[in-house]
């Protein structure tokens, strides 16, 4: 994978990716990796692939951590914090990977406490860690961000409106992070091919993405998109805190 950092740009920093043991967070985490950070993985139940991503990070020189936690707990938040803090004494980029609510079986208000709840407590948990010029990242699906304005599939609606309300909700600390010299850059995609998001998907609405695809012209893969999230945790926050990623015509159609 060809990384868009610049070598050695994060030498010596440290960098937290939620749920990056596989897809966007697992590719994100290796081009930190190779800028010469110090990666946290974090996974929720994927022990294994978080390990062996590890393994093969530490290969290549890279000092990192593996560490399960579940965002919508957050003593088990807390603890995650505190490895980090024991281990780099301290964080420099934090990237909100994390999503989801399309799962069968984790309660009807799951994709708020995860999408929503969990992002707020994420970034409380880890405000001591960060400094002067650091950086946080929400990451978001144009689906999601266009979502007051612009309909989506009745089957993403709930994680839609969901990842909305994340979104707001951080937006809403962006004075105090910035008082506090901490950059905030929301990364929103199209649908991306080849995540878990796209395969419940096509899933539940066979044809959805390939009919998305002809729409929007094409649509990126996770390698590609995660460029895109590592490079807005080294570029300037955007004036509007908004990196928009893709094809937006027919989002922006009818307003923001």
């Amino acid at each position: 994978m060809n990384s868009p950092l610049p070598a050695g740009v994060l030498a010596g920093k440290t960098v937290l990716v939620t749920g990056s043991s596989r897809g966007i967070g697992a590719d994100t985490v290796r081009l930190f990796a190779e800028a010469g950070a110090n990666v946290v993985i974090n996974y929720r139940s994927k022990a294994p692939r978080a390990q062996k991503l590890l393994t093969e990070l530490e290969a290549a020189g890279t000092e990192g951590l593996a560490i399960g936690a579940d965002l919508t707990d957050p003593d088990s938040v807390a603890a995650m914090m505190d490895a980090v803090r024991a281990r780099f004494g301290s964080l420099d980029v934090l990237v909100l990977n994390a999503s989801g609510g399309m799962e069968a079986n984790m309660g009807e208000d799951y994709a708020l406490r995860l999408n929503r709840d969990a992002q707020l407590n994420v970034l409380d948990a880890a405000l001591p860690l960060l400094g002067t010029g650091s950086r946080v990242v929400f990451v978001t699906s144009h689906q999601a961000h266009f979502i007051r304005t612009v309909p989506t599939m009745p089957e993403y609606e709930p994680v839609a409106l969901s990842k909305r309300a994340g979104e707001d909700a951080l937006r809403e600390r962006i004075p105090h992070l910035e008082a506090a010299g901490i950059g905030f850059t929301v990364v929103s995609g199209d649908m991306i091919e080849g995540t878990i998001t796209a395969t419940l998907l096509e899933r539940a609405n066979p044809g959805a993405i390939d009919a998305r695809k002809q729409d929007a012209g094409r649509l990126y893969n996770v390698a590609e998109f995660a460029a895109e999230v590592a490079q807005a945790a080294v570029d300037p926050v955007p004036a509007d805190n908004t990196r928009l990623v893709g094809d937006t015509s027919s989002f922006t159609a009818a307003g923001e």
